[in-house]
């Protein structure tokens, strides 16, 4: 059962998701591989033991670091 609409005639998740986009964010949905996977779970073992103690790891991983830490607009 859905909720009746506010006096603006609008749901709270359309509330919600105009108040994103006028913060200029816009909404993306993707299919990713799942995490839980055997197949992903091996092949994220194998790119990380490659990857690991390669110079180029500490800056990725200080480039994501930044990344998580960017302010909610």
């Amino acid at each position: 059962m859905t909720r009746a609409a506010s006096s603006d005639g609008l749901t709270k998740f359309q509330r919600y998701r105009q108040a994103r986009i006028r913060r200029g964010m816009r909404l993306l949905r993707v299919w990713v591989l799942d995490p839980k996977s055997p197949e992903f779970q091996a092949a994220a073992a194998r790119q990380s033991s490659v990857l690991r103690g390669v110079p180029e790891d500490a800056e990725a991983l200080g480039f994501i670091g930044a990344a998580a830490d960017w302010p909610d607009a």
